[in-house]
């Protein structure tokens, strides 16, 4: 019985790009943290295709006849916390005073919760003492995407969390939303039958994708071409989650990794883009691999996903699973039935990594792109990002004086109010004078060396 996988994980790319495999996914990561005690509906309250991987911005419709749905995070299980946009200032004022005498009470997750609510206000705190970017977000876990984002401008990160209404806003524009629509219709070719599960807790939404993960195994190892294949695993201790656009095997027996892009622009993307697709592939590749590798761990899962492994299924998962063949009926036997599957199964590590362009208007191939993968430089720029999320460095936004970088701002919907990027050009400005009386001075200076009449 196939699986059908709605638009799903993390994604958006900067400069009309769109990367497809990820986009509905990352749609609320930056509006609700996914770690947050869980608010999910009780039992038989959210509908879910069956081995679609949820986005992470996709609302869940409640069964049962209820009309009420949730803007989820990265776990679909807190509500959007962007709530203060209408406040006047008294109103704020309020909420602050109020919140001021929990702080002491509920430590940095209520200085997060501070923060979203206070996020019309023009300046914000790029970073915090003491505090890691995962500590501040509630992030036990990071989404491949993520580094792309970080790759962009480590800045643009920050204030996609700190400003969850404009990253709404930014989710909604016209390219994003056809890439989307692209990249569901040609998942939808690969799976073209679709079955609806009802799920009742986090465990059931997780295993549907686990659901997916085995079923796609053995159609890999048979030669079949798959679409939406989910990657999960630690690198340099970092629980990253990923959905692998397309994998197939070439006409020599090569195993391909292909990640489609769709591009409002008919031409290939800026190697600033570029550079971002790459490091996605790539990260994808050191996850899949480690995965056939036998390197996943029972352990890891649970943990960083918050898990419970003695819950049991609900019963139109169960009933869904045993139509299936598989006999686990709680999320602790499926990822013990999971394991088995990967370390039992022939797929070898990936071969190549391809990156495709295709035109949003028209649907027309741009082009394709080979990716080299050195494992050892991606490993150097792995530790570089995760240095920023493990609060070891400051976040770097883009640098003004580069005519390479600077041009990225002008696409970006916090250039107005970015404080970096006032700093700079405040730093711009104040060299810039200094220059400009430097080299006043020195040509009011007489030249030595010139001759003096007699």
């Amino acid at each position: 019985m196939n699986s059908y996988t709605t638009p799903r994980e993390d994604r958006l790319d900067d400069g009309c790009d769109i990367s497809d495999a990820q986009l509905l996914s990352k749609q609320s990561e930056h509006l609700a943290p996914p770690d947050q005690p869980s608010l999910t509906p009780g039992d038989g309250t959210s509908l879910t295709p069956a081995g679609l991987i949820p986005a992470e911005g996709t609302n869940v419709t409640p069964a049962s006849g209820s009309s009420t749905s949730l803007s989820a995070g990265a776990d679909q299980h807190f509500p959007t916390l962007g709530v203060c946009l209408g406040d006047d200032a008294l109103a704020l004022a309020k909420k602050e005073e109020r919140i001021n005498g929990q702080i002491k009470k509920r430590g940095h997750l209520v200085v997060a919760l501070f923060e979203r609510l206070s996020n019309n206000r023009s300046t914000v705190t790029l970073s915090v003492p003491d505090q890691s970017p995962m500590e501040r977000f509630s992030k036990r876990h990071l989404n491949v995407t993520h580094l792309c984002e970080q790759s962009w401008c480590e800045i643009k990160v920050v204030y996609g969390f700190l400003k969850p209404h404009m990253k709404r806003r930014e989710m909604r524009r016209t390219a994003v939303t056809t890439g989307a629509s692209i990249h569901l219709a040609r998942e939808l070719e690969a799976n073209p039958d679709a079955v609806t599960v009802v799920v009742h807790t986090k465990e059931d939404r997780e295993a549907l994708k686990l659901i997916k993960l085995i079923q796609m195994v053995p159609a890999l190892e048979s030669g079949q071409l798959v679409r939406e294949f989910p990657v999960l695993g630690v690198l340099d201790g970092v629980f990253f989650l990923g959905v692998v656009d397309e994998l197939y095997c070439s006409e020599s027996g090569e195993l391909v990794l292909s990640e489609l892009k769709t591009r409002s622009h008919n031409s290939l993307p800026h190697p600033a883009q570029a550079k971002g697709h790459s490091l996605q592939v790539g990260v994808y590749k050191l996850l899949f691999d480690s995965m056939v590798q036998g390197s996943m761990k029972r352990d890891q899962l649970l943990h960083y996903l918050k898990l419970r492994p003695h819950q049991a299924f609900g019963s139109e998962l169960q009933s869904y699973a045993q139509k299936l063949g598989l006999l686990a009926v709680t999320f602790g036997e499926l990822v013990d039935h999971l394991l088995v599957v990967l370390n039992f199964s022939n797929l070898q590590p990936i071969d190549k990594l391809r990156l495709e362009y295709r035109h949003q208007s028209s649907g027309g191939l741009i082009g394709t792109r080979e990716v080299e993968f050195e494992e050892t430089q991606l490993r150097a720029e792995l530790m570089g990002y995760l240095a920023f999320w493990r609060g070891e460095r400051e976040p770097h936004g883009v640098d003004i004086e580069d005519i390479e970088e600077a041009w990225k701002c002008r696409m970006c919907p916090y250039e107005e109010s970015c404080e970096w990027r006032r700093s700079r050009l405040q730093e711009v400005m104040v060299e810039g004078s200094k220059k400009a009386k430097l080299d006043g001075a020195k040509s009011e200076t007489p030249n030595s060396s010139q001759r003096v009449p007699n």
